[in-house]
């Protein structure tokens, strides 16, 4: 019987545990699967980067992303995502190895894992089982007669990932105080947060003062 710690990882999913965008990538694949032409896709992606450019908050922006997936059928993402998770790793430079290694040490460790992203289920069900983490918490996507309706319940970015983190350990019995999470990116703060022991995975300043201030390690970033 395997050795249970007590304790979680929470890690964020790109440029913490994946070298992609997943949500661009998957997006492109998307259109592709569907057979619209590459400059719907170039200007779907053009115009949610001048959204954030223009000030956007991040949140939003998830929110206009996913209105790009109204009225597509559950079933037939969930294909496209292994699809499109196979395409990806036939590339080796798809996975994090400094994230990827530290999630294979938490569950060495007897920890659970739990991937923790602004994405949705194409990409992350199958990143989370390859990985073997226990699950993937992602944007909730709203669904009508199996299709998507373009909407989402909350974008899991900022303030919504250290809640899901603190509800997920509280309905696991776990506490927050004995677990881990890594991120990234300034808008992982929250999840950092919400747990004893946060890493920091690159160079992002504003995470890196909170472990500065409060305690904390680091990870190797993308790229470096």
């Amino acid at each position: 019987m395997p050795h249970v710690s007590g304790a979680a990882a929470f890690f964020d999913v790109d440029e913490t545990l994946v070298t992609a965008k997943t949500m661009f990538s998957f997006l492109e694949f998307h259109f592709e699967a569907a057979g619209r032409p590459p400059a719907v896709y170039r200007r779907a992606r053009s115009e949610l980067q001048l959204l954030s450019a223009r000030g956007m908050a991040r949140e939003e922006v998830n929110r206009a992303y996913y209105r790009h997936y109204a009225g597509a059928e559950v079933a037939e993402l969930v294909r496209q995502g292994e699809e499109w998770f196979e395409r990806q790793t036939a590339d080796e430079g798809f996975f994090h190895r400094p994230g990827v290694q530290a999630l294979r040490r938490h569950l060495a460790a007897g920890d659970q894992v739990v991937l923790v992203s602004g994405s949705f289920f194409p990409c992350l069900d199958p990143i989370a089982r390859h990985l073997g983490a226990q699950e993937a918490l992602g944007t909730p996507q709203l669904i009508a007669d199996g299709r998507l309706t373009g909407e989402v319940s909350h974008p899991m970015i900022g303030a919504a990932k250290g809640r899901s983190v603190r509800a997920w350990a509280r309905t696991h019995g776990l506490d927050p105080a004995r677990c881990s999470a890594y991120g990234d990116h300034s808008t992982d703060l929250e999840l950092l947060r919400a747990v004893g022991h946060p890493v920091v995975v690159g160079d992002d300043p504003v995470l890196l003062a909170e472990v500065a201030r409060t305690g904390g390690g680091r990870l190797a970033g993308v790229g470096w």
